[in-house]
């Protein structure tokens, strides 16, 4: 009798350790990095050098939204067309197609701040898929003035999904034509701070 309550409480410790292991090592202990995608749109290159950086450290699908109809190389011209496009609700078509976007858990969405808002093409993005029961992760960069409601929006488009904290960083002045993470010490200072906010939200490799 004595044995069979030892080894009925050693059981119980076991899963009773298991289970506590699994709660700490991540959203999923058992996410491969196949569930991972990851999604961003980038026009000077900030947010792509961001997203690679979550790429190299969480693994997954890297993914770069292009449109059908790109938007003017100049800067002025593009921030008129974004305008009207925020205030028409027009959503741009966009020329990216992601295959079985079902079988993805986990998808990282990044974007720069446009007009304080969520730029058109994103918004295209999070209509276009069904993003239901998936977790959701925004990345953002800007020039000093912040996420505006661009987060907020996310979460508005994802009614159904999981929505994890998301990061946001200092890119660079785009009407300046300057491109802050373009130089390396920058870039490195970038990967330590999006690696802790991996830690943070357990997305890394590593808690994986």
């Amino acid at each position: 009798m004595t044995h069979m309550l030892l080894t009925s409480f050693l059981l119980i410790l076991g899963c009773s350790s298991s289970q506590m292991k699994n709660n700490n090592a991540g959203l999923d202990p058992a996410l491969k990095s196949d569930k991972v995608l990851i999604v961003y749109l980038s026009r000077t290159n900030n947010t792509k050098t961001i997203a690679e950086i979550i790429h190299k450290n969480a693994g997954g699908t890297l993914v770069a939204l292009e449109l059908e109809k790109p938007y003017p190389e100049n800067y002025r011209a593009t921030v008129e067309q974004v305008v009207k496009e925020n205030e028409t609700g027009y959503l741009p078509p966009l020329k990216t197609k992601i295959d079985s976007i079902q079988n993805y858990e986990v998808v990282f969405v990044g974007f720069p701040t446009w007009g304080m808002k969520l730029p058109p093409p994103m918004k295209s993005f999070l209509k276009q898929y069904d993003l239901s029961g998936k977790t959701i992760v925004p990345f953002n960069t800007n020039d000093g003035y912040g996420i505006g409601s661009s987060f907020d929006t996310v979460k508005e488009l994802c009614p159904k999904s999981k929505i994890l904290d998301g990061f946001s960083i200092k890119g660079g002045t785009e009407s300046d034509g300057k491109t802050r993470l373009s130089k390396e010490e920058n870039v490195k200072d970038a990967e330590t701070k999006v690696k802790k906010w991996l830690q943070e939200i357990k997305l890394t490799k590593e808690a994986k």
